[in-house]
């Protein structure tokens, strides 16, 4: 996909919001202990590429099952605020899919048996947790980038996209309070937005992964 192609999909008009991400960990822990087996993320900015691809993975997977299935739980204009989501995130997928070439893991299986997709709150708090984790994944491994080239025109793009989660985020706490909060709790002292590393963000993705993910050649 060449770039003018991603910013016409990534830039196209979209309502969407946030949800009530449950980690609870400093921007900078990094306990968790990597798996080293199954799909291998990779090294350096691929490997981040490719990190950052399993959450697109993720995020486009979620809403395709909520625009096929939750047309009972949703308003019309919340199905129209979804199916906007949906194609941003597969949008993002797709770019990272492009950008990878022959570098990019395969496609992985997604577990949402815990989510009710004819109930709206389910769906609602579902799509709150993972905006807001695209958004604190995003900000956390920017700073992971090492290629002073490729990497910073990558890092330009995530900026463009984590823009882009945050609105999904602010848009999805409006849908859920009716106009009467935008994700305050992410927001630090200093007006800054969370930030958390690929060993925080993929344990909280876990739960809706069944592919097991060897994270343990990313950049530190």
């Amino acid at each position: 996909m060449q770039r003018r192609t991603f910013f016409r999909y990534a830039s196209a008009s979209a309502a969407a919001a946030t949800i009530l991400l449950t980690t609870s960990c400093d921007d900078d822990d990094d306990d968790m202990t990597p798996p080293t087996s199954g799909v291998d993320l990779g090294s350096g900015d691929s490997g981040i590429l490719n990190y950052a691809y399993a959450l697109e993975q993720l995020e486009a997977a979620f809403y395709t099952a909520v625009v096929a299935q939750s047309g009972s739980a949703l308003t019309t204009a919340e199905m129209q605020v979804m199916m906007d989501l949906k194609n941003h995130e597969v949008a993002h997928r797709e770019f990272f899919k492009a950008a990878l070439g022959q570098k990019a893991i395969p496609a992985l299986e997604v577990n949402f048996s815990s989510i009710n997709f004819n109930d709206k709150n389910s769906v609602l708090q579902t799509a709150r947790t993972f905006e807001n984790l695209g958004v604190a994944a995003y900000n956390g491994a920017g700073k992971l980038f090492t290629d002073t080239g490729v990497g910073l025109d990558y890092l330009v793009l995530a900026g463009k996209i984590v823009s882009v989660e945050a609105r999904h985020a602010a848009a999805i706490d409006d849908m859920i309070s009716g106009g009467n909060r935008f994700g305050e709790e992410f927001i630090d002292s200093n007006g800054l937005d969370r930030a958390l590393m690929p060993a925080d963000v993929l344990s909280a993705a876990a739960p809706f992964i069944s592919t097991k993910i060897n994270f343990s050649n990313l950049p530190k």
